[in-house]
């Protein structure tokens, strides 16, 4: 069971990551937004956007397989 001090700090590191997922994220530069503002259909935008997923996936992939790998090698030594 967590202490007093402990349930208070889980429970602000619960509100900020909540937060900071409410908040709007506007992560382009300049130059990709003036790209995605002047092209009408929205194709750009989803190409971009689809980009922008295709490359965040693989450092949630790495980190994924690095943790399995751990979890197995802690796991077969005890």
């Amino acid at each position: 069971m967590l202490r007093g001090s402990a349930k208070w700090g889980l429970l602000t590191l619960l509100i900020l990551l909540v937060s900071a997922q409410l908040s709007p994220a506007f992560g382009q530069c300049a130059m990709c937004r003036a790209v995605l503002e002047s092209d009408a259909s929205g194709q750009a935008a989803k190409g971009i956007n689809n980009g922008i997923v295709y490359l965040m996936i693989f450092p949630y992939l790495l980190v994924g397989a690095v943790g399995y790998a751990v979890y197995k090698i802690r796991r077969s030594k005890s």
